[in-house]
């Protein structure tokens, strides 16, 4: 799944913020209400209210309406966006570091055969 450059920056934003990592920290148990995010969070209502819609506009969480109750869920498929996106340039980094390390034990080798 691939994941267009405004979307990234809005996902990535949000994610800037300690308080929106820790609603994103509290729905990977499971849905819950602004009250129930708010609970732990020394904030207004009101002010986790905000930190929620700026998550919804990245598309991290979406909310669904249940009776009176609107729970707040994560939304995994952009997670794993954003994890895909993530992997493609560690793994860049990952094989370059392979082939520094090989680069680095070449002379080692060498010595050891020499012996």
């Amino acid at each position: 799944m691939s994941v267009d450059e405004a979307q990234l920056d809005r996902a990535f934003v949000a994610l800037g913020d300690p308080v929106r990592r820790a609603i994103i920290a509290r729905l990977s148990r499971g849905p819950a209400t602004v009250n129930e995010l708010a609970e732990p969070i020394a904030m207004t209502l009101q002010g986790v209210s905000k930190h929620i819609q700026v998550l919804e506009a990245a598309g991290l969480i979406t909310r669904t309406r249940e009776g009176q109750r609107r729970p707040c869920h994560l939304n995994g498929e952009a997670l794993e966006a954003l994890t895909a996106w993530i992997d493609r340039y560690r793994l860049v980094a990952e094989r370059q570091f392979r082939q520094l390390d090989d680069l680095l034990r070449t002379p080692e080798k060498k010595e050891e055969e020499e012996k």
